[in-house]
């Protein structure tokens, strides 16, 4: 049924959840399995143009940030039968929902699987929902894991 399954991860619980039932659905349906890590903006671009530093210091802490996840997944992949090729991409200067989309579009998956941090109430509002938005934007089918 599926062809192309992305997995969102940040390294957190929730993606790791996420990463292990997409796993399990790419071993079932056959499927290649891309995990994506998006990188924010930089939030001090002011900040930052003054100070370089700044900016190749989050860089470097968002890379090593992504091969950490994109490890934890991997390591999926390699264990519990067949190992799984996982490709393996960083996308930067978008919104994390926004990235996962384009990188979803860029694919050509025809399922994303990600985590949510299942906030209520006024968190939610105030922070948004990266989940909420990629169901809206999503031109392909997204199961939301918690």
């Amino acid at each position: 049924m599926f062809q192309h399954i992305l997995v969102a991860t940040d390294g957190s619980p929730a993606s790791a959840h996420a990463a292990t039932l997409a796993v399990g659905l790419a071993r079932t349906h056959g499927a290649k399995l891309t995990a994506v890590y998006v990188v924010d903006p930089y939030p001090y671009m002011g900040v930052g143009e003054l100070n370089p530093v700044g900016f190749q210091a989050y860089m470097a802490a968002a890379q090593q940030m992504a091969a950490a996840a994109h490890a934890q997944v991997d390591a999926l992949c390699q264990k519990d039968g067949a190992p799984i090729v996982l490709q393996a991409r960083l996308v930067e200067n978008m919104g994390a929902a926004s990235g996962i989309v384009q990188m979803a579009k860029d694919q050509g998956a025809d399922l994303i699987v990600m985590g949510s941090h299942g906030r209520t109430g006024l968190a939610r509002l105030m922070l948004g929902s990266v989940a909420t938005k990629v169901v809206a934007e999503s031109p392909v089918a997204v199961l939301v894991t918690r």
